[in-house]
């Protein structure tokens, strides 16, 4: 895919800062992230990535600076349309899946679809592509114990990209896979931000995680110390 720098990005961070009481946890993050883009976040632990993840999906927000998806500042929303933005405009990939154990693969894809009042006919068939794509069409009735973590973690992003939001965010989508799984779970997390043009920033320690990201941002105590 051919990213488009001239179009407004899905995602624009401006001189992020936020403080847990005294310590200055995330200190001047800026970039931005287009459309169809892949960025990895680096760095060690503490550095900051999970902080800045959370502030990205609306679950914290920054002291100071901007954050805006698809053109809508995030730090002006009320809680009401901070939760419809995350809803329509965001998907979460978990390193623990994070998938609720008493509903079918086919179920916890369909639940965003639910929660944006998507009508029945059309949430049955975007859930059954969404199987399909992510190779889990025969296992749509199985409960999360049923599922190896591989396919845990594929329903988990089957669910993250049903809704179509621009923006992906996943923390350690691979620290909870053995290595062939993981890098299984790249290959499909590449191969949809290409044919769905969605913007993927990825959290990681892996270097094979990394690997599949056009550019990375690299954090430590807080602030972008490298770029690209």
């Amino acid at each position: 895919m051919v990213i488009s720098r001239s179009a407004m990005p899905v995602l624009a961070v401006a001189a992020v800062v936020k403080n847990y009481g005294p310590r200055r946890v995330l200190d001047d993050v800026s970039f931005t992230v287009g459309a169809g883009e892949r960025v990895a976040l680096t760095g060690p632990s503490g550095s900051g990535k999970t902080t800045l993840l959370n502030c990205l999906g609306g679950v914290d927000r920054p002291d100071a600076g901007s954050i805006t998806v698809r053109g809508t500042p995030v730090q002006a929303l009320d809680s009401v349309a901070l939760a419809r933005l995350r809803r329509v405009e965001i998907g979460t990939i978990f390193q623990f899946f994070h998938l609720l154990p008493t509903l079918t693969a086919a179920e916890n894809i369909e639940l965003p679809l639910q929660l944006i009042a998507v009508p029945p006919v059309e949430r049955a068939e975007r859930v059954a592509a969404a199987l399909d794509r992510v190779g889990l069409a025969p296992r749509a009735a199985a409960l999360p114990g049923q599922l190896s973590g591989g396919e845990q973690q594929r329903v988990a992003i089957a669910r993250a990209l049903v809704h179509r939001p621009g923006l992906i965010l996943a923390d350690e989508p691979t620290g909870n896979l053995d290595s062939a799984n993981g890098a299984n779970i790249l290959a499909l997390l590449r191969e949809l931000s290409d044919e769905t043009g969605t913007a993927l920033v990825l959290v990681t320690h892996s270097e094979d995680a990394a690997a599949i990201c056009h550019r990375r941002i690299q954090l430590r105590d807080g602030r972008v110390v490298a770029e690209g």
